[in-house]
């Protein structure tokens, strides 16, 4: 307030609470995207990495220097140009040092840097010490040629460049990650040699599409190697949009003697985080084909990891295929190609896009490289120009320099000279006067007069221009070539085991009894009617199966329910009901047990009707089972038959009556009535004098034994076809004393 009563105080606009929430929270963000999450699509670097290599460089620790202590370039770093954290400053120059986290490390370190189990578990900066790699020259060695922009630091005390003159895309051969305000970034490792003939050929040609693109760039080439099983068509969606997943898997070998060696890693995986988990799923019992699990890596061998299985029977690629499933041995690489473009805005771009804003940075690099040697060839030409000047007139200039009080102003006014072409002759020495001296003058203004014209001609032809930038990048391609690690397969899913898969196979024999008790004992030499059963409960029936199978039951409904071998109760005790499982109906008892290894079952009712049903028809979910034979009032259903080879079916009434029939004239369905399978007259049918009594499979080598009380009737092949007919047929009586059968048995040929 001033005396007069005026107020010259600023005024200062008033900021609702949400506008200035709003902005101080961009200001915020952008600052975190642009100064410290998110890399800059030029030279691929965030601002801390970038200022550790530059300060690295003036304090010429460079690749040819001595190792220098880590923490003498962290301190400049932090003093100087970044004004954060020590600790957060030198876990990203170990970073940049660590081979398996960049596939081109930009930092050479001596000491304890991490390894591959603990990528953080480096020692202290005072304890390591570092120098430039070999691949830092391509980001430095044009620094000081005006290729970039110096800017003030954060005190305004230094000067830093904004960005280094990358002359190859480092954002794509080292990747990057990140995490913003709101975006981040992940950018896979790529392959120098592809990555730049890829630059090469969009320099002739910039309508390549990106499927064009990855003749040239196969896909990622991680530091650690490994296999991408990813489809082209996956890779293409990924570096056509900038966004995708990308997965890695293991590589391993299998030695002679059967072990399995892991040798190569997901990108970012630990080995011993994968031999905890693969421990683990031991100890738990669920991996019974491994015996044992060693590391084995050492100097020489990285990574070496050996996995031991069981035997040599055991399938190597279905293990593997479960450890990728359930371990790191396989991992999803998130693909994000969210970069700061050459606006300095963040922004998801293709792989083209990448490439084109780069290759117009680099040409950008190489403009104001050649402007700036042409102003220094412009430069001594002109000073040149003053001497060649000065010669000519050696014996004026000489008495004016003895003689005048202002010599400089003197030349200037005698020989029209500048300021500059006056002051550099007053520089000259003596000894730089004579005649050997002139004629090195007029040589070197010759031939930067050819040099300035050359560098115009770039200049001012945007053909040139692309064939020396291309030039430069197989000069950078040849020096710098290496070999593609990550070999690129064809996709391929991975697939945990299912229960069954992790069991180890053994014969089982399951027992039913009258009641619906049912167990299961190991083994097929068991004799199941012998076995002790619970008083006023016998055997009812049993199939010999293996402990990775299911088991199906029918119920007096005709309803299927089916459970897994493995989980039935052991044959040690009296078992378990089966009601306890199922939702049986009230009226409704077990009636046969089935086993689901086979394919395909006859199933029959004591009326004469019947169809073949598949297994996967049989395997019912629910507990309430599933009605697959219709029964009619009064009628039951006869036992079902497995159907392996056989061809034709064996019917056999209760009054004696045979057909045998071809299985194929079947229908093939998943539940209902089924059809005719002999004919029975319907008044006999109807009055329960005859039904269908026994049904059986077989093929015509096979023989039919019919059991009637004592005596035995074998019907061998020579004699059975005398019973074939039609599937309507009333069929053939058997001889007299053995219709009345009891038992029908199918013995088959050896």
């Amino acid at each position: 307030m001033s005396g007069d009563g005026l107020d010259f105080s600023p005024v200062v606009p008033s900021l609702t609470m949400r506008e200035y929430t709003e902005k101080a929270y961009l200001d915020y963000s952008m600052y975190v995207i642009n100064d410290r999450a998110l890399p800059f699509i030029g030279d691929g670097l965030k601002p801390v990495q970038r200022r550790i290599i530059y300060t690295m460089s003036t304090l010429g620790i460079t690749n040819q220097a001595k190792f220098a202590k880590s923490a003498r370039t962290i301190g400049e770093v932090v003093g100087k140009y970044h004004p954060h954290g020590e600790d957060a400053c030198y876990e990203s120059m170990v970073l940049m040092s660590q081979s398996f986290s960049f596939r081109y490390p930009l930092v050479e370190g001596h000491g304890n840097w991490g390894a591959p189990d603990d990528p953080k578990s480096f020692a202290a900066m005072r304890y390591t010490e570092a120098r430039l790699s070999k691949w830092a020259p391509l980001l430095l060695d044009e620094l000081n040629q005006g290729t970039v922009e110096f800017v003030q630091n954060y005190e305004g005390s230094f000067t830093e460049p904004r960005y280094l003159p990358a002359q190859i895309p480092f954002l794509l051969l080292n990747g990057s990650m990140g995490i913003a305000v709101g975006m981040a970034t992940d950018v896979l490792p790529h392959n120098l040699e592809e990555v730049v003939e890829a630059c090469i050929q969009l320099l002739k040609n910039r309508s390549l599409s990106t499927e064009q693109l990855l003749e040239y760039i196969q896909g990622p080439d991680l530091p650690t190697g490994a296999l991408i099983p990813t489809s082209k068509e996956d890779l293409h969606q990924a570096y056509e949009t900038g966004r995708g997943v990308i997965r890695c898997r293991a590589k391993y070998v299998v030695e002679k003697n059967g072990d399995i060696v892991v040798t190569e890693l997901p990108y970012q995986s630990s080995p011993a985080n994968c031999l905890k988990q693969i421990a683990a799923q031991m100890t738990d019992k669920k991996l019974p084909y491994l015996n044992d699990l060693r590391d084995e890596s050492d100097y020489e061998h990285p990574t070496r990891l050996v996995l031991v299985p069981r035997s040599k029977r055991v399938d190597v690629e279905r293990l593997m295929s479960h450890l990728y499933a359930t371990t790191d041995l396989e991992r999803a690489l998130k693909f994000n190609l969210n970069v700061i473009g050459l606006d300095l805005k963040p922004r998801t771009m293709s792989l083209k896009q990448i490439l084109l804003e780069w290759l117009d940075f680099r040409r950008s690099c190489v403009t104001r490289r050649i402007q700036y040697r042409v102003a220094a060839i412009e430069k001594r030409l002109h000073t040149i120009e003053g001497f060649l000047v000065a010669f000519n007139h050696l014996d004026e200039v000489i008495e004016i320099v003895r003689d005048s009080e202002n010599p400089e102003d003197e030349l200037v006014k005698r020989f029209d000279l500048s300021r500059e072409q006056a002051h550099a002759i007053l520089e000259l020495r003596l000894r730089q006067l004579a005649r050997l001296q002139e004629n090195a003058l007029r040589k070197e203004h010759a031939e930067l007069v050819d040099e300035n014209k050359k560098l115009q001609a770039i200049l001012n032809s945007k053909q040139r221009m692309n064939t020396l930038i291309s030039k430069e990048l197989k000069e950078a391609q040849s020096k710098f070539r290496d070999d593609r690690r990550t070999q690129i397969l064809a996709a391929s899913d991975s697939r945990a085991y299912s229960e069954e898969e992790l069991l180890i196979t053994e014969p089982v024999t399951v027992i039913l009894s009258a009641k619906g008790w049912v167990r299961s004992t190991r083994g097929h030499n068991t004799e199941p009617a012998t076995m002790p059963y619970r008083e006023g409960d016998s055997y009812l029936g049993s199939i010999q199966t293996k402990n990775t199978s299911s088991s199906i039951f029918f119920d007096s409904t005709g309803k299927a329910y089916s459970c897994a071998v493995r989980d039935l109760p052991s044959a040690r005790g009296q078992g378990e009901p089966l009601t306890s499982r199922f939702q049986l109906p009230s009226n409704a008892s077990i009636v046969s047990v089935l086993s689901a290894e086979c394919q395909e079952y006859l199933v029959t009712t004591n009326e004469g009707t019947g169809f073949r049903v598949g297994k996967d028809s049989l395997l019912a979910l629910k507990k309430s089972g599933k009605q697959v034979v219709k029964l009619r009032p009064n009628r039951t259903l006869l036992d079902p038959q497995e159907i392996t080879d056989e061809t034709h079916y064996a019917c056999v009434t209760n009054d004696g009556y045979m057909v045998i029939s071809k299985l194929e004239n079947l229908p093939l369905q998943n539940s209902g009535i089924g059809i005719k399978l002999i004919s029975i007259p319907a008044a006999r049918l109807k009055a329960s004098k005859e039904e269908l009594a026994f049904v059986g499979v077989l093929s015509l080598e096979d023989t039919i034994k019919l059991s009637v009380g004592k005596r035995i009737f074998l019907i061998r092949p020579k004699i059975l076809t005398t019973y074939l007919g039609e599937r309507t047929q009333r069929g053939i009586r058997l001889p007299q004393g053995f219709r009345s059968v009891k038992e029908l048995e199918v013995i088959r040929k050896d």
